[in-house]
């Protein structure tokens, strides 16, 4: 096998605002293995709040010796490799992971959606996320997305009404919100789950503090709309932990480390009695079908970065009616 990378920077279409973070750009590791002239693709997304950079991914890929993976691929020998090399870095190991699993299926000649078991008759629809915004700009994202059949508003300051009002001043849509632990008052968040619940909203992600468990169960035991686990949420291990606290988890191929662990995650959810959401940084086609394979086994999917990015070095997936259309291409149906 042999491993190339090439560093990127994937532009946002608008400045993206969530309740502790801004940015207009999302540093990109694209990666590419050929084996017995096939290739696959992958992609390390990497939000600057999660710690990785394109040099923190460049060096972990110098210490990853590709001749220690063989084909066929043993998925579980490849993650515990990556583990052993570094702690942490679960971007830049989804990316070899992706390619990988890309790789498998050009070799296998099947899609991966089917070598995961998913079912394409099964896919929910995905959400469009609106970034924390002015009125004005709020409004404009809104007609952005239409076409979506549920919109996702990122919350966690102090006018969290207002956007959720604005946007309600111009759509009905459903609409999913994410606090990215933001909130702080036990009895404010538990009455504003309520009111949120009036104005359409389906679930709430991320609350409180990822590191206050206490806070995070004690709301989900009283809030009439599912809360669910992100950045508490990362690898397996933690889906285990997530029981009692949150309604379900979302998993991201960005902090799973990949395609492998990310089914794992789902499998061990299901038995836990949790709800799925699986969802996105940033990102471009790539990594977004590399999620797409999986989204069929979950209850959400917010797997938007194609569509919030200028960019995109790919072509975009196919989309209808809220959904993404799973392709029969081999591989993760990538087109150049």
């Amino acid at each position: 096998m042999e491993l190339t990378y090439q560093p990127f920077e994937l532009q946002l279409k608008h400045a993206f605002t969530i309740a502790k973070f801004s940015r207009t750009s999302t540093p990109v590791m694209l990666v590419q293995i050929k084996h017995e002239g096939y290739t696959g693709y992958g992609e390390a997304s990497m939000v600057p709040y999660m710690g990785e950079s394109h040099e923190s991914a460049t060096a972990f890929l110098s210490k990853v010796d590709i001749s220690q993976i063989n084909y066929p691929i043993d998925f579980d020998a490849v993650i515990n490799y990556f583990d052993s090399i570094a702690p942490g870095n679960p971007a830049i190991k989804a990316a070899i992971d992706i390619a990988l699993h890309d790789l498998d299926g050009k070799i296998k000649q099947q899609p991966c959606w089917q070598l995961l078991g998913s079912d394409p008759a099964k896919m929910p629809v995905t959400s469009f996320t609106i970034g924390i915004d002015t009125p004005e700009m709020i409004i404009k994202k809104v007609k952005e997305a239409e076409g979506f059949k549920v919109i996702k508003v990122k919350l966690g300051k102090d006018n969290d009404k207002e956007l959720i009002t604005t946007i309600r001043s111009v759509t009905d849509v459903p609409l999913y919100v994410d606090a990215n632990q933001g909130w702080t008052d036990l009895q404010q968040s538990l009455d504003m789950t309520y009111w949120l619940q009036e104005q359409g909203v389906q679930l709430i992600e991320q609350p409180m503090l990822k590191t206050d468990p206490d806070s995070n169960a004690w709301l989900t035991e009283r809030s009439p709309i599912p809360i669910i686990g992100d950045e508490a949420v990362q690898r397996f291990e933690d889906v285990d932990k997530a029981k009692g606290v949150y309604t379900g988890i979302n998993i991201k191929l960005m902090k799973s480390a990949g395609l492998y662990e990310a089914s794992r995650m789902i499998k061990r959810a299901r038995e836990l009695d949790l709800k799925i959401m699986i969802g996105c940084m940033t990102e471009t086609s790539c990594a977004a079908l590399a999620g797409l394979a999986l989204a069929p086994q979950t209850d959400w999917v917010d797997l938007d970065g194609p569509f919030l990015v200028s960019n995109n070095p790919y072509q975009m997936p196919d989309f209808a009616d809220g959904k993404y259309i799973l392709n029969n291409d081999a591989g993760l149906g990538i087109r150049l």
